[in-house]
């Protein structure tokens, strides 16, 4: 049976995640440029993230304004309902900012601290990503499920890279040491997107040092509701120290050597 709150979530971050989507890729100015960085020159903001989230939190107080907020850009509210949204109104920024098309909309709702509806738009790709917890995964509403695991030699993976140069070095030493291993490794660009597709199985698996909830709060429970495992280092949940996400075969393997070269750390 539905639970009418959750029903009524998923419809809120799917609408929200569609008019975000629209105002993104039919708004898009010809001249963009950064509006601001974070923690380097590399970490940028466009004006095009502030709108989009100042649009995806004004339409979810409109319906639910006793609900908290947590957004990349940075809304924050509280909130009294035991409701939280978590929301990146574009990730994969310097994709965008680019005009390449890897970059996404991501919407997810906690309920008492447990993320139950996550919703990715990737409106360049014409896919809208969703589930509920318990409900399984969908994309454009047709059942998604994560890739029968091959032996890790076989596997994709995606990955993704920080700004400060210190990680970036580490983070390149462990890909020097995992490429080897696996059939090819794939940097997308947009961590939701990298998420989604473990659950599509277009990726073996996935994984990423230097993740915040609004990067992965979405992306995880898609990936999850299609049959993925995720997490962080052996036994922890997944978080800023280390994301991984992947067929549950590839997962067992590929966790334990994440953690073997130090993928947790710089």
């Amino acid at each position: 049976m539905s639970d009418p709150l959750l029903d009524e979530l998923l419809d809120l971050a799917l609408e929200a995640a569609r008019r975000a989507g629209r105002l993104l890729s039919e708004g898009r100015p010809s001249d963009l440029g950064v509006a601001a960085t974070k923690t380097s020159p590399n970490d940028v903001v466009t004006e095009m993230d502030l709108a989009s989230e100042k649009l995806i939190t004004g339409f979810l107080a409109e319906h639910r304004p006793d609900d908290g907020v947590l957004g990349e850009e940075g809304a924050g509210v509280e909130g009294s309902s035991g409701v939280r949204w978590v929301i990146d109104p574009v990730d994969g920024t310097v994709n965008y900012l680019y005009g390449l098309p890897s970059w996404a909309v991501s919407i997810a709702a906690e309920k008492d601290g447990e993320t139950v509806v996550g919703v990715v738009a990737a409106p360049m790709r014409g896919e809208t990503y969703h589930a509920v917890l318990g409900g399984g995964a969908y994309i454009n509403g047709e059942r998604a499920h994560c890739r029968p695991a091959p032996p890790l030699s076989q596997a994709l993976i995606g990955t993704g890279f920080g700004y400060l140069s210190e990680r970036r070095a580490a983070q390149a030493e462990v890909v020097r040491v995992l490429l080897p291993k696996v059939r090819d490794i794939r940097r997308g660009g947009s961590a939701a997107i990298d998420l989604c597709d473990v659950a599509l199985g277009r990726l073996d698996g996935y994984y990423e040092r230097g993740l915040n909830p609004w990067d992965l709060a979405a992306g995880a429970l898609i990936a999850r509701e299609a049959g993925a495992l995720t997490g962080g280092r052996p036994g922890e949940p997944a978080s800023h120290e280390l994301t991984v996400a992947a067929s549950p075969g590839v997962f067992t393997v590929l966790q334990p050597l994440l953690e073997e070269l130090g993928a947790w750390h710089d």
